[in-house]
């Protein structure tokens, strides 16, 4: 079988390119896609050659971690159905091309065990299935058991931001300020505020979601913190964080990073999306062609104005 992907040959030079699929297995299943979403975070980072090293880091790769598609073949032990619609976070099934993360392709070899079925009801707004199970398990604290404080601020009124946001209001939390600087994005608010951070005085937040990926901003942070209070971060950031002890010591502040969503996190926001209390599609700002890859991912990372967009590899097939 073969493949139309998205290949990074190197940072910055993107291309599709036609490969050659793993053959699939009996726990695998070969999967169709409709649409894949553009990360403007981790994608963004291997785009620029940012991305911090770690295993199986390299060139060329396909990126990609949120893919929507239909099963077109199913072995014995993938445990689904042929026609059945899944949510795939990446594939490893290009031969000597890595996959990071391997699920902007016109079609899909992967393990049934690392797919998620969709229900039919669910369209395109399913390619942010993991940005929304990334905002669960930050939000969640992983299952801790320590008491986790839902967000009081969260830094970034982008989609992550924005599903931090909805998620704290849905689940009856006492409702979030959100700091953003573009004007732009300050738009699109469901029942919570969005300020510039000169216009908020607040200074005793309990718990700070940072979404931002600005690896300099702890200082100012640390400066709107209570004391005991937490900061998370939830972003994504290329460079080593750094602040000043002196304020953190005043304030015995936390930390605490958040790490990648689980599988319960998973099943935990589907329920809530499929139920209807957490919708997806509004988020997405723009669509593209797969065959307009290099074009969409230029607009994905320089537009502003790009909260997510969608490849559409129907025509692909």
């Amino acid at each position: 079988m073969k493949t139309t992907a998205v290949v990074l040959e190197r940072p910055e030079h993107l291309a599709l390119a036609c490969l050659d699929l793993e053959p699939a297995g009996a726990d695998d299943l070969v999967v169709d896609l409709e649409w894949s979403g553009i990360s403007t975070g981790t994608e963004r980072l291997l785009w620029t050659g940012r991305m911090p090293q770690f295993p199986g880091m390299g060139y060329p790769l396909v990126p990609g971690y949120e893919s929507v598609g239909r099963v077109v073949a199913a072995g014995e032990g993938a445990g689904f159905a042929v026609g059945q619609r899944v949510f795939v976070p990446g594939a490893r099934c290009f031969g000597p091309v890595r996959g990071l993360f391997g699920g902007a392709a016109s079609r899909l070899v992967v393990p049934g065990a690392r797919v998620f079925g969709l229900a039919d009801s669910l369209g395109q707004g399913a390619v942010l299935m993991a940005l929304a199970a990334t905002a669960y398990h930050a939000v969640s604290g992983g299952g801790r058991r320590n008491p986790i404080v839902p967000p009081e601020l969260i830094v970034g009124h982008g989609v992550l931001g924005r599903l931090l946001a909805r998620l704290t209001v849905i689940g009856g939390y006492p409702v979030p300020t959100v700091w953003e600087l573009d004007a732009t994005r300050a738009q699109g608010a469901m029942g919570y505020p969005v300020l510039r951070p000169q216009d908020d005085p607040r200074r005793d937040y309990r718990a700070i979601y940072d979404v931002s990926g600005d690896s300099k901003i702890l200082d100012t942070l640390m400066q709107r913190l209570a004391p005991g209070g937490e900061i998370v971060l939830a972003g994504f950031y290329s460079e080593p964080l750094t602040f000043a002890f002196a304020p953190a010591f005043m304030r015995e502040a936390q930390i605490r990073a958040a790490a990648e969503w689980k599988r319960p996190d998973m099943l935990a926001v589907k329920q809530i999306v499929e139920s209807g209390l957490l919708p997806l599609d509004d988020l997405i700002t723009h669509h593209a062609d797969a065959g307009q890859a290099p074009a969409a991912y230029r607009t994905a990372f320089g537009d502003s104005a790009c909260l997510k967009m969608v490849l559409d590899w129907r025509s692909c097939q």
